[in-house]
């Protein structure tokens, strides 16, 4: 069974850091892709950054880039954002996602999802 647990939420003020943590387990291969959605209240889910280790390559949203980074740790089940200057608007609850394929920019394209971490921003 795939499992992503995250963890690492909290509430932060404006400008401040957080870094989110993602554990993986039950994939079969090694080379899934995996990445990060955010879900503010009201609002629907966005892609925020996705690793494809197929190609090697990691995507992130326009409005993130800049600010967030994502890392893998030491082995290939553990990955991380590290969010930087953050802003009010980021206020959302954040998802470890992954894929037996390719990032997706679709939300439909994730075959599994973590129950999501609650990051606040305070003015």
């Amino acid at each position: 069974e795939v499992r992503l647990v995250e963890s690492g939420g909290g509430l932060v003020q404006t400008g401040g850091s957080l870094r989110l943590s993602c554990q993986a387990s039950g994939f079969a291969r090694d080379d899934f892709a995996i990445g990060w959605f955010r879900q503010a209240p009201g609002k629907g889910r966005e892609r925020l950054s996705c690793l494809d280790r197929k190609i090697g390559f990691t995507y992130y949203r326009d409005s993130v880039k800049g600010r967030f980074t994502m890392s893998g740790g030491n082995d290939k089940n553990t990955v991380y954002l590290q969010m930087n200057s953050l802003k009010p608007e980021d206020s959302a609850v954040y998802y470890c996602v992954a894929a037996d394929g390719f990032c997706s920019d679709y939300e439909t394209g994730f075959d599994y999802w973590g129950q999501g971490t609650q990051v606040t921003v305070s003015s």
